[in-house]
């Protein structure tokens, strides 16, 4: 069966690990898409936003979105934006819910979003 919207991206976390959601089933397909395409990519990326949601350690690779981007509304709240560059193109971008240690996958894609910053 296909993940959908709200479904786990993968197990449940551990100690201080983000969960990872789909906060719909074309993130869910997208992701789906670079497991296929980019399998290393995809788990590095899992990994690291499991672990550091908001890490600035890398930002050629993980980073907040700019301007009007930075930010987005799920379940009646605004949430910060970020970017995981998996491949050359290929983008996750997700919402993160430190209250609730969930990471929102809004865009998951082998290609560029069409709405950059």
């Amino acid at each position: 069966m296909s993940p959908k919207r709200g479904d786990r991206a993968a197990p449940p976390p551990a100690g201080d690990e983000y969960d990872l959601r789909f906060a719909d089933s074309a993130a869910a397909d997208g992701w789906e898409h670079l497991a296929r395409h980019a399998p290393t990519g995809l788990r590095r990326a899992y990994d690291r936003i499991r672990a550091a949601p908001r890490a600035i350690d890398n930002p050629a690779r993980q980073h907040r979105l700019k301007g009007g981007l930075a930010t987005g509304m799920f379940k009646d709240r605004q949430l910060e934006r970020r970017q995981y560059e998996v491949t050359g193109g290929g983008r996750i971008r997700y919402l993160v819910d430190a209250e609730n240690s969930i990471a929102w996958i809004v865009h998951a894609g082998p290609g560029h979003p069409k709405e950059t910053a």
